[in-house]
């Protein structure tokens, strides 16, 4: 992913969040994938998924067929 790609990303984090910025993964929706880095580095590296697999992923969470534990 090129950082240009980022510069337009608008990035959140999770409503179970604590809101302190220390402890999460943050995501950004961009034209054409979904962009995610952590919380603690914002600057540093940050991994593309297409909406196809970033679907497939939350759906997996959701589900519980991950043991995210």
């Amino acid at each position: 992913m090129r950082e240009h790609d980022l510069h337009p990303a608008r990035w959140r984090t999770s409503s179970y969040s604590s809101g302190q910025g220390t402890e999460c993964v943050e995501v950004a929706k961009l034209r054409r994938e979904v962009a995610a880095r952590d919380s603690k580095d914002p600057s540093g590296p940050v991994l593309g998924f297409s909406r196809g697999e970033w679907r497939v992923f939350l759906d997996e969470v959701k589900s519980g067929a991950l043991d995210l534990a």
